[in-house]
């Protein structure tokens, strides 16, 4: 046990130097298409979470900026508001809106997911981007542990209740997490909320990023016929406001070999342009390209067996009927 977990850890370490930084981007990009990027979303609308910063800011913008009306999910309203005009002085796209919802508070979620579905448009794109990494064990006021509540629990909860409005932009609609090459170093876990062991955030980060990547498989299996895709994705290690908070050490050993916001959000953009015949519902995206979900070795390819009664318990927590 203890010597497969170092092996993750040290083949992450090799592989995410070789391809996640700046350097891996520029070469990856070689064999990048430049017609991939030239088509429009002109008349579709996409949602993205965590919008005001780093990917999800690069990511709003670079949707916005082919012509697609877009839905920006902040937590604070100063800060989306100073996103959200920034993002219409640059595009010249004035089709983009500023929606405020805490993802750490599920009920905050639901009745987003409610008044967004109410207004009975089709949503042809959702980013699940807003992500957390608290290396302190701390509990929301709804009893979540934060992490948890923000990563897993707020996206499975408004990827599930805004499916009515994905439901109609059928067969284009597409539902993208922006997951982390964190995930290699762990395996899934019925553990959701780390209640065993001593508490160590950057693992519940990586626990709960390869849960992300598990329920996109879990999504595509189940919703293959509702005309939805779903795709899991890793940005790569971005200079983000993000990481250089929750990672300093990372950010402050790789500086200068980080890649931009814009780097980071270029595949998810890349997916939500893409015909979906050019893509695999259930897959996991790395550099416009489908990558390994698993690293060589590792031992975590097996525990995504564990999906559906990890799906229960997630319904359950976030109060949605389990057969639902």
């Amino acid at each position: 046990m203890f010597i497969q977990k170092a092996w993750r850890t040290a083949a992450f370490g090799l592989y995410g130097f070789n391809h996640f930084t700046k350097s891996g981007f520029l070469e990856h990009a070689k064999k990048f298409r430049e017609e991939d990027m030239q088509i429009r979303l002109d008349g579709k609308n996409c949602l993205v979470t965590g919008a005001n910063s780093g990917i999800g800011f690069a990511t709003a913008e670079g949707l916005a900026s082919h012509g697609a009306t877009v839905y920006m999910v902040c937590r604070n309203k100063e800060r989306g508001e100073a996103a959200l005009n920034q993002i219409r002085s640059k595009t010249g796209n004035a089709n983009v809106h500023l929606e405020i919802c805490d993802l750490s508070s599920i009920n905050q979620v639901k009745s987003f997911a409610t008044k967004f579905t109410s207004m009975d448009k089709p949503l042809h794109v959702l980013v699940n981007n807003a992500g957390l990494l608290e290396h302190k064990h701390e509990i929301t006021a709804e009893g979540l542990e934060l992490n948890f509540a923000v990563n897993v629990a707020a996206t499975y909860t408004l990827t599930e209740l805004v499916m009515p409005s994905l439901e109609k932009a059928a067969p284009d609609a597409r539902v993208i997490t922006v997951a982390s090459g964190g995930m290699y170093t762990e395996p899934l876990n019925k553990d959701l909320q780390f209640t065993e062991g001593t508490f160590d955030g950057t693992q519940q980060y990586a626990r709960n990023k390869r849960v992300q990547v598990a329920l996109t498989e879990w999504w595509a299996e189940k919703s293959g016929d509702r005309g939805v895709g779903f795709y899991a994705m890793h940005p790569g290690w971005a200079d983000t406001p993000g990481v250089a908070k929750s990672l300093p050490g990372l950010s402050e050993r790789l500086s200068g070999n980080l890649r931009t916001n814009d780097e980071g959000a270029d595949t998810v953009v890349w997916l939500a342009l893409q015909p979906k015949e050019k893509l695999a519902s259930g897959a996991f995206y790395f550099d416009r390209a489908e990558a390994p979900k698993h690293l060589k070795f590792a031992g975590t390819a097996d525990s995504h067996a564990q999906i559906n009664p990890i799906v229960d318990s997630i319904r359950s927590i976030c109060g949605l009927s389990v057969n639902g």
